[in-house]
């Protein structure tokens, strides 16, 4: 199955070297090019976009709106957004996994980086950038928002199993599926299956909002360094 990838950037030279790049990748295609995060959600739309590489910072709608724009429509609930960013430490990267990006990655970052990201995404897997990762998230979380955990999200944890409740603070760790499985002495399989129905009961798009929810719940508390 052919990954359709939708790039968002306000540089058409930038759009241009990822085009090369994606092309030349077995099993995707770009489907489209957008020059703001408007374009890029009507985009999405009209090419059934499975991926979108979205730039954080263009003119008019920018890259957080239009994520956000993404995460709201029922009718793109399949579509992926991995946020590009110059920066990796950025204010802007928690509010996009917030929005319902399924992680970022920096524009610096090697092509297999960026495959990778491509598939992780498809996939519904969190990318969060080796470069920064969770250490970064919990970071942002906690300046963000050092009050007490939000009670909307604490009590739809309820819902949760014991066992759900322990993979999810190891999703928020950024563990695989794989690293999970050995450390909880499980297969990958029935580790899958614990992610899958947390992310049905918390009402997570992917493994990126999982991460956000454990921090902002108050599951697992950021470290602060």
């Amino acid at each position: 199955m052919t990954i359709r990838v939708l790039l968002a950037d306000d540089q058409a030279l930038l759009r241009s070297a990822f085009r090369v790049l994606v092309e030349s990748e077995p099993g995707m295609a770009v489907v489209g090019e957008a020059s703001d995060g408007a374009e890029a959600v009507r985009l999405a739309k009209e090419r059934a976009a499975d991926v979108v590489l979205m730039d954080i910072r263009m003119p008019g709608t920018d890259g957080l709106a239009a994520t956000r724009m993404i995460g709201a429509d029922p009718d793109l609930a399949r579509v992926r957004v991995v946020i590009l960013t110059t920066f990796e430490v950025d204010d802007y990267v928690v509010e996009a996994l917030r929005a319902g990006a399924s992680g970022f990655l920096g524009k610096g970052s090697e092509p297999e980086e960026l495959l990778a990201a491509i598939r992780l995404a498809a996939d519904g897997e969190a990318l969060l950038s080796p470069a920064a990762t969770k250490g970064l998230i919990a970071r942002f979380l906690a300046q963000a928002d050092t009050a007490a955990p939000d009670p909307v999200r604490l009590a739809r944890l309820d819902a949760l199993t014991g066992r759900e409740r322990e993979v999810l603070v190891q999703v928020a760790g950024g563990l695989s599926n794989d690293e999970i499985a050995e450390r909880l002495e499980v297969s990958p399989l029935t580790v899958k299956t614990h992610v899958n129905r947390a992310m049905a009961k918390l009402g997570a798009r992917d493994r990126a909002q999982l991460v956000v929810i454990a921090y902002e719940s108050g599951l697992v508390r950021p470290r602060t360094e």
